[in-house]
């Protein structure tokens, strides 16, 4: 599992690479979680990751509501069939922004 965080001007774009589960889901949570701050604007790219645990599904959690908190917002971009099913199903889906692309999660931040 590889994170790569890219800042541009008040924009974070968090690159995961790699299935995220409870043997990285501290290592996760230590890396982006800190990004939310006071009115940030964070995309976290999930095109890389193929499978996301439980552990996974509460980081995600943990960091809307971080993002909910401080007012920053959060947008999560290529989400796989079968996570985006789990997050439905649980109605985690619910509570994030989602996108298809980087580009289109730029233009919902600019928006």
């Amino acid at each position: 599992m590889e994170i790569n965080i890219k800042k541009k001007d008040d924009l974070q774009i968090a690159t995961i690479q790699g299935d995220i589960d409870s043997s990285v889901a501290s290592e996760v949570t230590e890396t982006i979680v800190p990004l939310v701050t006071e009115n940030a604007k964070i995309i976290l790219d999930m095109t890389g990751v193929e499978y996301m645990s439980s552990a996974g599904l509460r980081i995600l959690l943990s960091t809307y509501r971080q993002a909910t908190a401080k007012e920053a917002q959060l947008i999560l971009v290529g989400l796989s069939e079968d996570i985006k099913d789990t997050m439905s199903v649980t109605g985690f889906l619910d509570f994030f922004t989602v996108s298809d692309s980087i580009d289109d999660a730029k233009k919902q931040l600019e928006g």
